[in-house]
């Protein structure tokens, strides 16, 4: 059994990688061989076999040393956490590629390592991921193309469908997260530090404070959504020009400030949970407001179509969950600090049949920090058991 730091006592880690071939005009990630697609992947499991799979993919994945993957192989699991080929950065990402990827690696779980049975685990943003592309193997269409128009062919047989759908931790889409984090009193993109003191939640001056008034929040949340469309009609627009120039295959990267101001982080009565007030999963959510890390910080124009517009992205959990006849098991964490009840709830009230489970963890963080994080992990490996098992 494997040495390896960050794999369970009698389990084993084998990191490989699968390769597909496609056709682009241009690399979307640094570094590769022109049309080779290498997703890293580690397959964490105990010496008994097993017919059934649990696959994690992460839009950006980075997660093979979760607790949940070596919770779940010391439990007897076969876990497979897999990278989509955008591994450590979003700003150029299709999420029809992310999920052409994680068909690969599923085909690639049944064909070459003899897997019967796959349970498509959705940690975060992977939730959203696994219900968008269950809803496709569902349907049996494929991808035709993109958002933005741009032709994407993907074959129903390599979108296998998978037996069961968790999501764990989950929010309901990258593009509506984004938009209830988007910071509203940014009205101009050219000048995003000239904003609006009637709706920066960072200005001591601001007479609207926690706990904030609704009419203040629906005024708020109205706001973000318009954000949101005004930077995809300019979006838009920009690619408009580059085709009706025959610079159809042009791009455009640029900078989305003002990403974290979500008034839950500042008013633990909005979408209340357990979680510490003035604080979320990436940190002081003023700071991570303007840092580098904050969601579509950095993006392109066919990008912020796939992944963050609000009326374009097509990666919707609660849109897909009406495609999605397989069992569904639905863990939320009471005091995480990223994805709230209410995307909790979402998600399990859109989806339209009754072989579905919803499990709240007492107390447990986005990422299962804290003094109890060995307990609030057990536990949930203990539902995933009940759940598979069934």
């Amino acid at each position: 059994m494997s040495e390896h730091p960050g794999t369970p006592p009698g389990c084993e880690r084998i990191a490989y990688v699968v390769v597909h071939r496609e056709e682009a005009g241009f690399s979307d990630t640094y570094g590769g061989g022109g049309d080779i697609v290498g997703l890293d992947c580690h397959l964490v499991r105990p010496a008994s076999a097993s017919r059934t799979v649990l696959v994690f993919m992460h839009p950006t994945g980075g997660g093979m040393y979760l607790p949940i993957v070596s919770g779940l192989a010391a439990a007897g699991h076969h876990v497979i956490w897999a990278n989509s080929r955008y591994r450590g950065t979003d700003s150029a990402l299709i999420m029809e590629k992310v999920v052409a990827d994680l068909g690969r690696v599923i085909v690639d779980a049944k064909e070459r390592l003899g897997y019967e049975r796959v349970v498509l685990a959705g940690w975060s943003g992977g939730g959203s991921l696994s219900m968008y592309y269950q809803s496709l193997a569902e349907r049996g269409a494929g991808i035709v193309d993109t958002p933005a128009g741009d032709p994407y062919p993907v074959a129903p047989e390599h979108l296998p469908a998978a037996d069961l759908v968790m999501m764990m931790a989950a929010h309901i889409s990258r593009h509506g997260t984004l938009t209830e984090w988007i910071d509203a009193s940014i009205t101009d993109e050219e000048h995003p530090f000239d904003r609006d003191p009637e709706l920066n939640l960072y200005d001591p001056q601001n007479p609207e404070q926690p706990p904030y008034s609704p009419g203040f929040l629906e005024r708020y949340r109205a706001a973000q959504a318009a954000r949101n469309r005004r930077i995809t009609a300019w979006v838009r627009s920009e690619l408009d020009t580059r085709r009706a120039a025959g610079r159809e295959h042009e791009e455009r990267a640029f900078v989305v400030h003002g990403t974290m101001a979500d008034p839950r982080w500042l008013d633990p009565s909005v979408d209340p949970n357990d979680r510490r007030p003035g604080w979320c999963y990436l940190g002081d959510p003023r700071l991570v407001n303007d840092g580098p890390v904050g969601l579509a910080r950095f993006s392109t124009l066919r990008s912020w179509l796939s992944q963050w517009s609000l009326d374009h992205a097509r990666g919707d959990a609660l849109t897909a969950a009406a495609d999605v006849s397989v069992p569904v098991l639905v863990v939320g964490n009471t005091a995480d600090d990223a994805c709230t009840p209410s995307h909790t709830h979402r998600l399990f009230d859109a989806i339209p049949h009754d072989h579905k489970r919803l499990h709240e963890v007492q107390g447990a963080t986005h990422y299962y920090t804290g003094p109890d994080r060995r307990t609030h992990l057990a536990e949930v490996v203990a539902v995933v058991s009940d759940f598979v098992q069934r």
